[in-house]
């Protein structure tokens, strides 16, 4: 059975950094396909899919955070990364990690309802 804990998450002041990991518990990077992701949930807000990263590396992102996070993954520790970059207080949010298994929805859209999901790591950026 997969399990996902994710660590990482922190305040920061709006325009800072903060790198986001997820350990992989009961999966082996490279075994089979797997899509990993992250999505987010702000207080009183819908779930909303940041990115995701498959098997062989192709990335896609939210509009939302474009050009500011980048996800990676290192097979060899089986941990998945959200890099966060020029934070605004918008990305204020619980984030998750996530995977699924099933080809063709490696994106952010789809992130939210993946079968495997971590606890979540908070993640507060203030102005």
């Amino acid at each position: 059975q997969l399990q996902l804990v994710e660590s990482g998450g922190g305040s920061v002041q709006a325009g800072g950094s903060l790198r986001l990991s997820c350990a992989a518990f009961g999966y082996t990077y490279s075994t089979y396909y797997m899509c990993m992701g992250w999505f987010r949930q702000a207080p009183g807000k819908e779930r909303e899919g940041v990115a995701g990263i498959d098997s062989d590396g192709s990335t896609s992102y939210a509009d939302s955070v474009k050009g500011r996070f980048t996800i990676s993954q290192d097979n060899a520790k089986n941990t998945l990364y959200l890099q966060m970059n020029s934070l605004k207080p918008e990305d204020t949010a619980m984030y998750y990690c996530a995977a699924s298994p099933a080809v063709g929805y490696c994106y952010p859209q789809y992130v939210a309802d993946f079968g495997y999901r971590g606890q979540g790591t908070q993640v507060t950026v203030s102005s």
